[in-house]
């Protein structure tokens, strides 16, 4: 079996790359929500964070980062 040639290969993962990145940035925007879902629920970036599990630095931050509130 003959491998296909490495630009063929890079292209293809290439493209996927790309898909990968904007789907990735999708629910980025999607958990940015979810979270200022929780906090408007329980009150605070800190009940979300101990809720979940997390610190509150990377609920906040993801809070204010990729949620449209």
């Amino acid at each position: 079996m003959t491998e296909e040639p490495w630009r063929v290969r890079f292209q293809r993962e290439d493209e996927l790359v790309e898909q990968l990145q904007s789907q990735l940035a999708e629910a980025l925007k999607r958990r940015g929500k979810a979270l200022a879902d929780g906090k408007k629920e329980l009150g605070s970036s800190y009940a979300v964070a101990k809720d979940r599990g997390r610190s509150y630095t990377v609920i906040n931050d993801a809070i204010k980062k990729y949620s449209t509130e």
